[in-house]
């Protein structure tokens, strides 16, 4: 009984380990976006980014926090033959308003904004359908679908002291 149980423990952990390595760091390898030299401070990679291996037509959310006095950019990217092309929905956690959906922006994959308060966000994704690269470790009908927050400190502007 015990050889079972160890050995369906080891299986789902192989499993799951196997399951997070192929989409594992989809969105740092993927989802970046160029800056403009000589632009306005540098962007910091955001620990809530998160990438994952999604069935198409799903949508999934996540909850993360925002700061007062903070810009944040987020890029979603998908390995569909849509490209970036999926939709996503930034909605405000505690009263559920959206804040944002980018299909009213023509599906752009990036979003730029600033923080004027602390709050939670929840960030709903959702992956179209279509045909996926091929890849052996993978499904047929998945795809990964990675998500990258960044951020950097707001620019002061107009008249800092009097």
């Amino acid at each position: 009984m015990k050889k079972i149980f160890i050995t369906l423990f080891i299986l789902s952990a192989v499993y799951s380990f196997s399951q997070t390595g192929v989409c594992g760091n989809f969105h740092r390898k993927y989802c970046g976006v160029e800056s403009k030299k000589g632009g306005d401070g540098e962007w910091n990679y955001n620990a809530q980014s998160k990438s994952g291996l999604f069935n198409q037509g799903m949508t999934s959310k996540i909850r993360c926090v925002i700061y007062k006095g903070m810009d944040y950019r987020i890029n979603v990217c998908c390995e569909t033959t849509f490209g970036d092309k999926l939709n996503y929905k930034i909605f405000d956690a505690k009263t559920n308003e959206v804040l944002y959906d980018n299909a009213t922006a023509k599906n752009e994959p990036t979003f730029e904004f600033q923080s004027t308060a602390t709050r939670q966000l929840i960030i709903e994704v959702t992956v179209p359908k279509g045909s996926t690269e091929k890849d052996s470790h993978k499904p047929a009908d998945a795809a990964c679908v990675g998500l990258l927050i960044e951020h950097k400190v707001t620019n002061k502007q107009g008249f800092t002291s009097y």
